[in-house]
């Protein structure tokens, strides 16, 4: 039977095979779980059709025409997908709902043949029972609006990747790589450490005392703020022994007390850039690590009497938006939970930022009265600690603010006045549930001070002078770095992830903690685009690209008209940089190792070629020796006895094996440890679960959980 088009008869579809196309496996499984019989639901596995990455793809001369192909190594599954299609009554395209995903449904549609203008496009914002029955009950048209907005990314990020990288590869060292988004990050870390290098400390002094207020005997702390009036700057020691000096001796009484009230109001339900932001700062995670349990969240779990369910809504968004639905949900639990003085009068809207795609929800519970602590028995550890993050952020979202009653106390010494302030809780509102962690968080007594009043006469307790020193500006973390680009306007909740991992890969930039610095090669690279093509790393050119490229979305520009408008504005300066530069080479420090090249007895440094990094002779050209980077392990090849060495694949991927191969073929992909195995000597390794395990050939077996590490940046 024939695939049938624009059905309007509900009995007729009902009795036909439909086929629904989603992007992962886990998705097509619990999806199906929820369709029941009459439909076959299966996974593309992201993209199947893309720019091929040998060559440029891009007919520029064709008003920038992309060449598609299927991806490599999926002409098999394209192959069984069309005889399934041509199988089906009908064809229901339900990759994610945003903007790839709409790029997606629409290189399926052009493969398998299917008709635009046909209503197969649907999408689940949350894969339960009612989100997916939503979804299927409003088939729209595939919108080419946005698929036209994620072309125009695509193939700008081609055209200046594969022009823009030969030319800092040519100009620096083998094998870089430069973007529209990860240029412009990189060039902000690097600032931020020139900025760093430029900073010069400043001293500064504070006089600190501690008080009582007899006969009562709880201590409380104040600082010296004023002198006759005038806000005090002290400078140096000298200047601080010098009003120490002149309050030896001095009483002190309480001059004035104010007392008022403040508001405190919940922080919006989590987007993309702030779930990941708040991991990083609570839970000390990486995006990545962050974004793959939101998308187990998200695509369903296995959650007892529950079912299979998806825990979450779509985890890529950038909008505060929250359906009434979800809304009234919430309000019930908490009613019933704290009751409704937790519950404010009126409903709190949070308004998210213009430039956003609107067409889904905030991150929030799918089902809001199913808490962490019930489903915790059925989540792995990291799914836990990041529902119990959204569930909480989204609830303390619609609870009643924090009313906090301030006191500030001036204490009066000679011509010299003491400030002391805190607050007291008079009521706890959202703060019962949750409150965001910040960066840079004061330490802010929620102690309250005594009761005072004008007059009263204090007890000094101590008086000291402390040192103190300004700050630099503090390196960019993962958190924060993503915060700097949202604010900037650059990038999008898909590609913060990417981003930070590639300047790493590439090594322009290293971990130390949790913070970014930016590496010599990372400094070279910026420092040429900054000097030769200043437009593809100034953040403020980068944000109206993006503004620019978000109006393709809504119909007000035209992808192309973009394309020509901003590969114009990059052509010009590389072509000029390439004149400029002919014959010129960048030269970086080398990395000297303690490996000695054994014709000449120098130490052999590392370079970069076609095929990765390997050792050479810093001789040259007297001296030719080069051998492979060789990465030794401390464990021992359990089949052979040799040194077990680490590999890498051409992705950069790491591998384990003997360093005697080819006569010793044993490869592992578990990285080895330090240590040995109790019962037979040999090393152990280290395999997925957090679980060390001795390899040996002739069935040991021994097992035991690995060592945890202390807590930081994983």
């Amino acid at each position: 039977m024939p695939r049938v088009r624009g059905l309007k008869n509900p009995e007729r579809k009902q009795n036909m095979s439909k086929l629904v196309i989603v992007e992962s496996p886990a998705k097509a499984k619990n999806i199906k779980g929820y369709l029941g019989r009459g439909y076959d639901v299966i996974a593309s596995m992201g993209h199947v059709r893309d720019l091929p990455a040998a060559r440029l793809s891009v007919d520029i001369a064709n008003d920038f025409e992309p060449k598609y192909a299927v991806i490599k190594g999926k002409e098999n599954f394209v192959k069984d997908l069309k005889k399934k299609a041509d199988n089906a009554d009908y064809v229901y395209l339900a990759t994610d709902p945003d903007r790839e995903g709409e790029a997606i449904s629409w290189h399926l549609a052009t493969l398998l043949g299917l008709d635009l203008k046909d209503k197969n496009r649907v999408t689940f914002n949350e894969i339960t029972k009612n989100g997916v029955k939503n979804g299927m009950n409003a088939p729209r048209q595939i919108d080419i609006d946005l698929v036209d907005a994620q072309q125009a990314r695509r193939i700008l990020d081609r055209l200046i990747g594969y022009k823009l990288s030969p030319f800092i590869s040519q100009k620096i060292r083998r094998g870089l790589s430069a973007g529209r988004v990860q240029s412009v990050a990189l060039r902000l870390i690097v600032d931020r450490e020139n900025e760093i290098r430029a900073f010069k400390a400043e001293e500064y002094w504070s006089i600190d005392a501690k008080f009582t207020n007899p006969p009562e005997r709880k201590v409380f702390s104040a600082s010296l703020s004023t002198k006759n009036g005038e806000k005090i700057k002290i400078e140096n020691k000298e200047q601080s022994d010098s009003v120490l000096s002149d309050l030896d001796g001095e009483s002190y009484v309480v001059k004035g007390v104010k007392k008022g009230s403040r508001k405190k109001n919940p922080t919006p339900p989590f987007i993309t850039s702030t779930l990941q932001q708040e991991a990083s700062r609570r839970l000390s995670f990486q995006a990545r690590r962050t974004m793959k349990a939101a998308q187990e969240l998200y695509e369903g779990v296995e959650a007892g009497e529950l079912g299979t369910v998806g825990l979450i809504t779509y985890m890529r968004t950038d909008s505060l938006r929250i359906s009434e639905e979800a809304r009234a949900a919430g309000n019930e639990f908490i009613t019933e939970t704290y009751g409704e003085k937790y519950l404010p009068k009126k409903p709190r809207y949070f308004k998210s930022k213009s430039n956003i795609q609107d067409g889904h929800e905030a991150i929030r519970p799918s089902m809001p009265k199913v808490t962490p602590e019930q489903v915790k028995p059925y989540l792995t550890s990291d799914q836990y600690k990041i529902y119990k993050l959204v569930w909480e952020r989204f609830i303390a979202s619609l609870m009643e603010s924090c009313m906090q009653e301030t006191m500030k106390i001036e204490i009066e010494a000679g011509e010299y006045i003491f400030t002391a302030t805190g607050y007291t809780v008079k009521f706890d509102g959202f703060t019962k549930l949750y409150e965001e962690k910040v960066d840079d968080e004061k330490n802010d007594s929620a102690s309250p001070l005594p009761a005072l009043k004008e007059g009263d006469e204090l007890k000094l307790k101590s008086i000291l002078g402390n040192q103190h020193f300004t700050q630099p500006p503090a390196r960019y973390t993962e958190a924060s770095l993503t915060k700097a680009l949202e604010e900037n306007g650059v990038g999008r909740p898909s590609t913060y992830v990417t981003i930070t991992s590639t300047i790493l890969n590439r090594e322009y930039v290293k971990r130390e903690g949790k913070q970014f610095v930016p590496t010599e090669l990372g400094e070279a690279v910026t420092n040429l685009l900054k000097d030769k093509i200043p437009n593809i790393v100034n953040v403020k050119y980068t944000s109206k690209m993006e503004a620019d490229l978000d109006k393709i979305d809504s119909g007000e520009k035209n992808y192309k008209d973009m394309i020509r408008l901003y590969y114009d504005d990059f052509e010009k300066p590389l072509e000029k940089a390439k004149e400029e530069m002919q014959g010129v080479k960048i030269k970086l420090k080398e990395e000297e190792t303690d490996e000695i090249c054994e014709k000449c007895g120098r130490n052999m440094v590392v370079k970069v070629g076609r095929f990765g990094k390997f050792l050479a002779c810093p001789g040259y050209p007297e001296c030719k020796n080069t051998k492979p980077l060789i990465f030794r392990t401390k464990a021992k090849c359990p089949e052979c006895g040799g040194d077990v060495i680490e590999k890498k694949t051409k992705r950069g991927s790491s591998f384990y094996g003997c360093s005697n191969y080819p006569k010793c073929n044993f490869m592992t992909w578990d990285a080895p440890s330090d240590e040995v195995c109790p019962r037979c000597g040999k090393s152990l390794f280290k395999r997925k679960g957090n679980v060390l395990y001795c390899p040996d050939t002739e069935g040991c077996g021994f097992t035991k959980p690995a060592p945890r590490k202390k807590k930081t940046e994983e």
